[in-house]
């Protein structure tokens, strides 16, 4: 499938601008993937701030360098999802605790304030939330270190 023609560039606030082949222009767009962890390249919308799809690319790859440049750059300030590579430490197997972590990004701490905050999207895959509503990825459980995996597993 072929992307009709159009552009996309930043105004004078660095708000995104979706400017279509008829020339119609949208203000303050905002690119959202359909499958931010599974497939994050693939089912893309850009919206316009009031939620109306003005365009669905069905691979990232098929959009011009560019308008990609500014989607990836878009999308990079809102998808924040530190991945977790290593549990260091968790100071109670009660929540809430505080686990110290090290992820893709460096070494952190964060509060869990409940199990619940530990979200299975695959048998393998985790999404854990903070007290302050980071998420963290674990995109793989049997890729962590036997000490990881045991502490990780009084949680679940």
């Amino acid at each position: 499938m072929t992307l009709p023609t159009f552009q996309l560039r930043r105004n004078a606030f660095g708000r995104l601008e979706y400017v279509s082949a008829d020339g119609e222009t949208h203000e303050g767009v905002i690119p959202v993937r359909a499958f931010p962890i599974s497939e994050a390249g693939r089912g893309l919308s850009l919206v316009t701030s009031d939620g109306h799809e003005l365009l669905w690319i069905e691979h990232l790859s098929d959009v011009p360098d560019g308008p990609r440049a500014l989607i990836e750059e878009e999308l990079a300030g809102r998808e924040f999802m530190p991945e977790i590579r290593k549990l260091a430490s968790v100071s109670t197997y009660a929540t809430p605790s505080t686990w110290k972590v090290e992820t893709d990004r460096g070494p952190t701490s964060f509060v869990l304030r409940g199990e619940e905050d530990i979200r299975r999207l695959s048998p393998q895959t985790l999404l854990i939330a903070d007290s302050h509503g980071i998420f963290y990825l674990v995109r793989d459980i049997l890729s962590l270190d036997k000490h990881s995996r045991k502490m990780l597993d009084r949680f679940l």
